[in-house]
């Protein structure tokens, strides 16, 4: 169902707040949005007890077949699935169609074992790009917009999905993809793109590149809108991006294992994400005990999808820590926000007993005195004990004669902020690496399995 962009005097038009709605979805009453989950929600149930053998002998085991399947409350019953499941029946073990009769395959890098790989119908794709249109337009995008994408294409899923989603809102895509970033400052400089699409740590990284050449993006782009995700971020981070490129960044979620991009997405309000609930069925939960929380306390985001056709996930384990409330946002939509990703309970560390999230850590650093927006956390044991090392960039034309007492401000940050004691190690310019997607905030060298 594509947005319907309203006229602001045609009758019935909502305010001018609001006036991009697609008021056949993205307003529907919660009773609404209720029912119309529950109906996709047996389908769903069906699609993957028919098709898919992996979920017809886990419900059996639950003792559930789709019919019973009468409330949203029966969600609960379901099992849950995890990236490991997607492992274990590499390639193609959880598809629910045919490899012959799919339209797209994604797959993950693989880095840390097998990688998980993602199928997609037609009506698939066309749900995906209809979720990112309907994200990039409540973000500020608009038909005919020059959109500079600098999400990677290939595998992943970002590049793709980004580039679809401004084409069905009636976009114009620059396809410039990650890498070569001098010719990307370039090219968002001479073709006057209004929107940025990439990680947030390689807008930083595009912003420096042209701060280093001598172009101000924040003065002399076009740069409005930046539609951001791929990787955790904070709000101070989305600080430095918003005044080093002049724009409105704008926190986009997803994940390939559900769809892709486009799962939810942030409003111009910057209020949380709007997950689209006409396609997702959100829970958060503990993560140790699987039990829910209640609404707006943070835990683990499970996903369920309702309208995916290759690949339906029942209670997807996102490992992604976050709180969500179901309060209408002043922009008027209806559909639950997410509020803000703040780490991924496997990224988690232990330091000394306290629980620290990457994250945290990098909201404490950016903007610190004498320091680039460019980090990371070297991980050691120690005895038994997790070591911290956290690696920071000087600004550029800092002395190094004033490293030291630059690096001893930030571990008192650290240290007063989290409760956390850690050494500091303060790099010249350009020393830490840069990603061209999503960035590598943490080097673990503790031994596998410990």
């Amino acid at each position: 169902m594509g947005t319907r962009i309203w006229n602001a005097t045609e009758p019935g038009a909502p305010p001018a707040s609001a006036r991009y709605l697609d008021p056949d979805t993205e307003t529907l009453s919660r009773d609404a949005l209720a029912a119309l989950q529950l109906e996709r929600l047996a389908a769903t149930v069906r699609n993957a007890y028919d098709r898919v053998p992996v979920h017809r002998a886990r419900l059996d085991a639950a003792g559930l077949r789709p019919e019973d399947i009468r409330s949203l409350d029966d969600l609960a019953r379901l099992p849950f699935t995890t990236k490991a499941d997607l492992r274990e029946n590499y390639p193609f073990g959880l598809f629910a169609r045919p490899a012959g009769e799919l339209s797209r395959l994604h797959a993950s890098s693989g880095t840390t074992g097998k990688p998980t790989v993602v199928g997609y119908t037609g009506d698939d794709l066309g749900q995906w790009a209809g979720v990112m249109a309907r994200s990039m337009h409540g973000g500020g995008v608009r038909r005919g917009d020059i959109v500079h994408n600098a999400y990677g294409y290939g595998l992943f899923t970002g590049g793709l999905g980004a580039h679809y989603g401004a084409e069905r809102l009636g976009a114009v895509v620059v396809p410039a993809s990650g890498g070569s970033t001098a010719r990307q400052v370039a090219l968002i400089m001479d073709f006057k793109a209004r929107v940025l699409c990439s990680t947030p740590s390689y807008a930083l990284a595009i912003a420096e590149l042209a701060e280093q050449q001598g172009v101000d993006l924040a003065r002399d782009s076009a740069l409005e809108v930046g539609m951001f995700g791929a990787e955790p971020w904070s709000d101070a981070m989305r600080a430095e991006i918003e005044a080093r490129l002049g724009l409105r960044a704008i926190d986009v979620y997803g994940l390939s294992e559900i769809m892709g991009p486009g799962v939810a997405c942030e409003c111009e309000a910057q209020a949380g994400l709007h997950g689209w609930e006409d396609h997702f069925l959100f829970e958060v939960i503990d993560p140790d005990t699987g039990a829910p929380v209640p609404e707006g306390e943070p835990g683990e985001l499970v996903v369920t999808t309702l309208t995916r056709q290759a690949l339906p996930m029942l209670r997807y384990r996102t490992r992604d820590i976050t709180r969500i409330t179901t309060a209408r946002c002043d922009c008027g939509r209806t559909h639950l926000r997410i509020l803000r990703v703040t780490g991924r309970n496997d990224d988690m560390l232990i330091i000394r007993g306290v629980n620290v999230y990457p994250s945290q850590i990098e909201a404490v650093l950016v903007g610190l005195a004498g320091t680039a927006p460019h980090y990371q956390l070297v991980v050691a044991r120690d005895g038994r004990l997790d070591r911290v090392t956290v690696e920071i960039e000087a600004a550029p034309g800092v002395a190094p004669g004033d490293y030291a007492a630059i690096a001893s401000h930030a571990a008192r940050q650290i240290k007063s902020t989290l409760g956390v004691s850690s050494e500091i190690v303060l790099k010249a310019p350009g020393e830490i690496p840069r990603s061209e997607g999503k960035a590598v905030r943490v080097r673990d060298l503790r031994p596998r399995g410990g």
